[in-house]
C-alpha cells in the first residue's frame, strides 16, 4: 500500500496563494512555477472526518541533512524512488521534528492571523516577495502525461500539481490504502538572504488527528499498542521520553570502522530501565541491538558501535527504539555539525 500515483518533490517558486473556506474539504491553494510549467499545490487545512482540525508544526529555522541534497535538485518535479536514507520525508523515522510539538488549528476563525489558512498564507506571501525556492513533497497529478483541462483554481493549462502534502501513514479505514513509509508530504521553503531576513529554511508539516504516530516499519500501517507519543490532547498530560539521546561521536579521529563511533543515552525517568533488546537505528534504518544494559534513574551510558554499524558523515539521523520496536527518541544532524573530527555533538 502506498500513494497510487507515486511520490516526489516539486522544486518551484510561488506565484499566488488562495485561501479556501468551503465546508467539505478546504485547501490552501498555491499557484507555483518551475520556470517551464505551472502547477498547483493543494494543502489540506481541514479534515473531512472528525476531529476536523489539522495538526501542524512549523519550524522557522529548519536544520536537517536533507536540505543540502534538496539544493542540488533541478527545478521541476523529481520522483523519489530510493526513499530510505535519501530526501524522502518520514515524520516518524526521519527525525525531522518532535511530533509532540504538533498542535491542532482550525482552518477558519474570526479575526486576523489566527487560523491555518492565514498561517500558511504568511509564509507563501513572503516566499512570493523574496522569490524563495519551495519544495513541495507529496503525490503528483497531471504530470505524466499532463492533463489537458485548465486548472480549476487558477485557470492555467495544462492542469497539474501536487497534493497529499501531509503525513501519509498511520491511517485507518478508507485512507489506509495510502499508507507507506518514507512518503510523507510537507512544505520546505528556502528563503534567500534579503533584508531584514537572513538565508533560512522554514519547514511546515501537517497531519490528521485520526492518524497514528506509531506505524509499522514496512507498511506504514498503525501499530495498535500506543505508549503516549500521540500529539497532546486537552486535559491529557504529555508523556516524556524515558530515555533520551543526548550526544553522539560521529566523526572520530582515525578510521570510522575502528569501533570509535558512539551514542550517549540518559534515563530521564524516575524508574530503573532495562535496555535489553532496545535498538539504535541510523539513517539507513540499520539497527544496532543493545544487550545487558540497565539504567538507573538519571543514569548515563555511552554505546560504542562495532564496525558493522556506522553513522553517516554526510549528515543523518539517530533513533532509539524500545524492545517492542516503538520509537522512544530521535535526533538528526547535518554535515556541518560534524566537520571537526573528534568532537562529540550534544543534542
Amino acid at each position: 500500500m502506498s500513494l497510487s500515483k507515486g511520490y516526489g518533490v516539486l522544486k518551484c517558486r510561488a506565484v499566488a496563494g488562495k485561501k479556501e473556506f468551503n465546508d467539505n474539504s478546504p485547501h490552501y491553494q498555491v499557484h507555483v512555477s518551475d520556470g517551464r510549467f505551472d502547477y498547483r499545490l493543494a494543502i489540506n487545512v481541514k479534515s473531512i472526518q472528525k476531529p476536523y482540525d489539522l495538526l501542524y508544526f512549523i519550524d522557522n529555522n529548519f536544520k536537517h541533512y536533507i536540505t543540502d541534497k534538496l539544493e542540488q535538485l533541478d527545478f521541476g518535479f523529481t520522483r523519489i524512488q530510493d526513499k530510505n536514507g535519501g530526501i524522502a520525508l518520514d515524520y516518524i523515522r526521519g527525525n525531522l521534528f518532535n511530533i509532540k510539538k504538533m498542535r491542532p488549528l482550525p482552518y477558519d476563525l474570526p479575526g486576523e492571523n489566527n487560523d491555518l489558512n492565514e498561517l500558511i498564507d504568511v509564509y507563501i506571501q513572503r516566499a512570493i516577495a523574496s522569490k524563495a525556492s519551495i519544495y513541495a513533497f507529496g503525490e503528483p497529478w497531471g504530470i505524466e502525461p499532463p492533463e489537458n483541462q485548465p486548472d480549476k483554481i487558477f485557470g492555467f493549462q495544462p492542469n497539474r500539481g501536487v497534493h497529499n502534502i501531509h503525513m501519509n501513514q498511520g491511517s485507518r479505514g478508507k485512507f489506509a490504502q495510502d499508507n507507506g513509509v518514507y512518503q510523507d508530504g510537507g512544505l520546505l521553503i528556502h528563503y534567500p538572504s534579503t533584508a531584514p531576513f537572513s538565508d533560512i529554511w522554514v519547514a511546515a508539516f501537517f497531519a490528521f488527528q485520526s492518524q497514528s504516530f506509531h506505524t509499522d516499519d514496512r507498511t506504514g500501517n498503525p501499530i495498535d499498542k500506543r505508549v503516549g507519543f500521540e500529539p497532546p490532547q486537552v486535559g491529557v498530560p504529555v508523556m516524556k521520553a524515558p530515555v533520551r539521546i543526548i550526544a553522539a561521536l560521529i566523526n572520530p579521529f582515525g578510521d570510522d570502522t575502528a569501533q570509535k563511533e558512539s551514542v550517549t543515552l540518559i534515563n530521564s525517568s524516575p524508574e530503573n530501565i532495562d535496555l535489553t533488546n532496545w535498538k539504535i537505528v541510523n539513517q539507513l534504518q540499520q539497527k544496532y541491538r543493545l544487550e545487558r544494559l540497565k539504567l538507573e534513574p538519571g543514569g548515563v551510558v555511552k554505546v560504542t558501535f562495532n564496525k558493522d554499524f556506522q553513522l553517516s558523515n554526510q549528515g543523518g539521523t539517530i533513533s532509539l527504539l524500545n524492545s517492542e520496536n516503538i520509537k522512544v527518541d530521535g535526533v538528526s544532524y547535518t554535515k556541518e555539525d560534524i566537520k571537526q573530527q573528534g568532537w562529540t555533538i550534544v543534542f
